[in-house]
């Protein structure tokens, strides 16, 4: 009897080990603000190509390139802003969206560029070349042409982030 009741207490012990790892899990991947990993105060537009695109939860995904004075490539990774329910609700199914966002597709992006610099960005929208909105806010989001800057908007330097207390 002992080794019964041992058993069902190691098997206990096993499915609460189970039910924390997977809180921790949904934990981790809690939804994230998107002006706290972004700059979003401060748009720009540039044209990219398509290298790919990922309709996925919680948000699509990008990697473009963008060619900036001199002829040299740059690579960017993005996330959208938007997610697939609502890009499905503005008409723009999965296979409608990865048809227009296919590999080569030239498009234009209207970015926040990560608080951390570098090649990563948020994307508010993305328009394609006839000027249709495939992703993103219908309306003019404004934000300063780059086309062909290196680099595009960067960060300022010494720029205090959200939650940092001022310097």
């Amino acid at each position: 009897m002992n080794n019964t009741r041992s058993r069902w207490t190691m098997g206990g012990k096993f499915c609460a080990l189970v039910a924390v790892l997977v809180l921790m899990v949904v934990s981790v991947s809690a939804h994230h603000g998107s002006s706290i990993s972004y700059d979003t105060t401060r748009l720009w537009t540039t044209w990219g190509t398509v290298t790919r695109f990922n309709y996925m939860n919680p948000h699509p995904t990008m990697t473009f390139d963008r060619k900036v004075d001199g002829g040299k490539v740059e690579h960017w990774a993005a996330e959208l802003l938007t997610n697939p329910s609502m890009m499905a609700r503005q008409g723009w199914t999965k296979g409608r969206t990865l048809e227009a966002l296919r590999p080569g597709a030239r498009v234009k992006l209207y970015l926040a560029t990560a608080r951390s610099g570098g090649f990563s960005a948020i994307v508010m929208k993305i328009e394609d070349e006839s000027g249709q909105t495939v992703a993103g806010a219908g309306r003019d989001l404004g934000g300063v042409d780059l086309d062909g800057e290196p680099g595009g908007l960067q960060p300022e330097a010494g720029a205090v982030l959200p939650g940092q207390p001022d310097q």
